[in-house]
């Protein structure tokens, strides 16, 4: 489902009072449905800086770009704000409650003109053709999705399936939290733990294949790692570009990784 956005008469914007209102409805989500929104706050501002990149060291051409996993709109405003007319910004949130609130935001409302702005209420397997750009591909995508709190096998099926909407040499940018292996094994058990280290394994491979560096965020609640990957096929029109503060990506498992990581086979949780 495709909607437009409110105008700016829109009582949401980027007030203290209104991030006051995106950390409690950010809050009530995590406490109702922590499996599928993964955090207790919205990202901070270093980390959504980490995870624009993309769209802020760009080739000088329109470009599309994915966010999947939105939630209230911290990362979505911040491209907004760096996006250019001609460009086009696709938004996926899948839980209703965020999904009302980025149409009722005054920001995203404003956007500039002949910046395209869609959102799609959905979970991004769920997409169709009809819903990307021309082509069905994207420039970047950006993912708040919180993959550690997802069976290994669907983390590989979200993985392949931004491989496929991303145009050769396209890039990804996601993130994950620090210190959650050991904080799950303590809280949820050892099958829980298995569960989030194979997804932690499936995660340091995909990086080892198509990683271009990393960030820590320790201005954040609770501190990130966010990670910067490119789709293979082809070299990005802004090779060039510098990346400020990124480090190289230490993967585990690097030497077992060949090619592309696409199929079924991923690791299973003991």
């Amino acid at each position: 489902m495709t909607n437009e956005w409110s105008d700016s008469s829109s009582p949401h914007g980027s007030s203290p009072q209104s991030a006051t209102r995106d950390h409690l409805l950010f809050f009530a989500e995590a406490l109702r449905t922590f499996h599928d929104t993964g955090a207790l706050a919205p990202s901070s501002a270093e980390l959504v800086n980490a995870l624009v990149i993309p769209a802020t060291s760009r080739p000088n051409r329109p470009i599309s770009v994915l966010e999947v996993g939105a939630g209230t709109g911290a990362v979505t405003r911040r491209l907004v704000q760096v996006l250019r007319p001609g460009d086009r910004l696709h938004v996926v949130e899948a839980n209703p409650r965020f999904a009302d609130r980025l149409r009722e935001d005054r920001v995203l409302a404003a956007r500039p003109a002949g910046l395209e702005l869609r959102l799609s209420a959905c979970r991004v397997e769920e997409l169709d053709d009809a819903a990307g750009p021309a082509g069905g591909r994207y420039d970047a995508i950006v993912s708040g999705l919180p993959f550690t709190n997802f069976e290994p096998a669907q983390v590989r099926r979200l993985l392949d399936l931004y491989v496929r909407l991303l145009v050769p040499g396209g890039e990804l940018t996601y993130f994950g939290y620090l210190g959650t292996t050991a904080a799950r094994t303590l809280t949820s058990g050892p099958r829980r733990g298995a569960r989030h280290r194979a997804v932690v394994r499936l995660l340091r491979r995909f990086e080892a294949a198509y990683g271009l560096g990393e960030r820590t965020v320790w201005r954040n609640l609770p501190p990130a790692r966010a990670c910067l990957l490119r789709a293979p096929g082809g070299r990005a029109a802004w090779d060039a570009a510098p990346r400020t503060g990124l480090r190289p990506l230490a993967g585990e498992d690097t030497a077992t990784v060949s090619g592309e990581p696409t199929g079924d086979a991923a690791p299973a949780a003991r």
